[in-house]
């Protein structure tokens, strides 16, 4: 039983600087959390290693092994590589946990490339509501082309600048969406309303591609009938699958980060009410006497 966990989680096609940069990333977050001792920093914690976790297990473990073998694994470890592992991570928000972790060079590090001109118009560029929407699903489109999946499959190059790109994009747009800020804050902090347009624009175009693949009488990625598949079922019910991961779970995440955004817009609503007038926020008129509430 161990010796087979052990083999599970042995990576199958280790990435040394990749391993490194998980481990990176989990070592300042517990270190940040230690330094600060808050207990609010709990159900944030959750979120982040729930994330960080999802993202190692699809990339660094056998469950690559069957993604390259299997359509509807490989729609699987990008649902979490773009969507569900970035979301968790930038629902966390974790960077002042990381920042209290990290050691004085990464800090120093970070912070100067922040401050290099370059670094910051690219950034900006890719968080621009309309970019960041193309990008988020424009990668989605071009990985999915049959032509572009099939070499990606077969390359080992390719592959991982498949997934890679995927996990980069997850997280850039996911962090520019649940950005807790006020808008304006940053150049890159827009409105809640502004974000939610967003959202919803994405979801009709993997709507759409989603249901192509799940729906179609046909063998659209017959990469997988040239590699062998890892589990005997048909080629159409593999296809079948990952078309439905495509289209339902995928859209589902710009609904859950509707009610996210609705959230963060009533608590902006409430804290500039507050600073408005903290008195009358913070007070209640007093309650009617019965001889006042009953007409007479």
């Amino acid at each position: 039983m161990v010796s087979e966990l052990v083999r599970w989680i042995t990576p199958w096609e280790p990435i040394p600087w990749l391993i490194a940069l998980f481990a990176l990333a989990a070592g300042c977050y517990i270190r940040g959390l230690a330094r600060r001792r808050r207990a609010r920093d709990i159900f944030p914690a959750i979120a982040f290693f729930l994330g960080l976790l999802s993202m190692y297990v699809v990339m660094q473990t056998h469950v690559d092994y069957f993604a390259q073998y299997m359509f509807f694994i490989h729609r699987g470890q990008h649902l979490i590589l773009h969507h569900l592992g970035p979301f968790l991570i930038a629902l966390s928000m974790p960077t002042a946990v990381l920042a209290t972790g990290a050691p004085y060079w990464l800090n120093a590090g970070v912070r100067l490339l922040g401050t290099l001109p370059p670094v910051t118009w690219a950034y900006r560029f890719i968080q621009h509501p309309v970019i960041s929407a193309l990008l988020f699903v424009g990668l989605i489109y071009f990985w999915l082309t049959p032509s572009i999946h099939f070499t990606a499959m077969l390359s080992l190059r390719d592959y991982w600048v498949m997934n890679l790109s995927m996990a980069l994009d997850g997280l850039l747009f996911w962090w520019f969406m649940l950005d807790p800020r006020r808008p304006g804050t940053t150049p890159t902090t827009y409105s809640v309303g502004l974000r939610i347009i967003v959202l919803w624009a994405v979801m009709p175009p993997q709507i759409v591609i989603g249901a192509y693949i799940a729906l179609a009488q046909h063998t659209v990625y017959d990469v997988y009938a040239v590699c062998g598949r890892a589990f005997p079922i048909s080629p159409i019910v593999d296809q079948q699958l990952g078309g439905l991961i495509t289209w339902i779970p995928a859209a589902m995440m710009s609904v859950i980060a509707t009610l996210i955004l609705l959230r963060l817009g009533f608590n902006h609503e409430r804290a500039a009410a507050l600073a408005r007038d903290p008195i009358a926020s913070n007070t209640r008129p007093p309650s009617s006497s019965p001889t006042e509430s009953q007409p007479i």
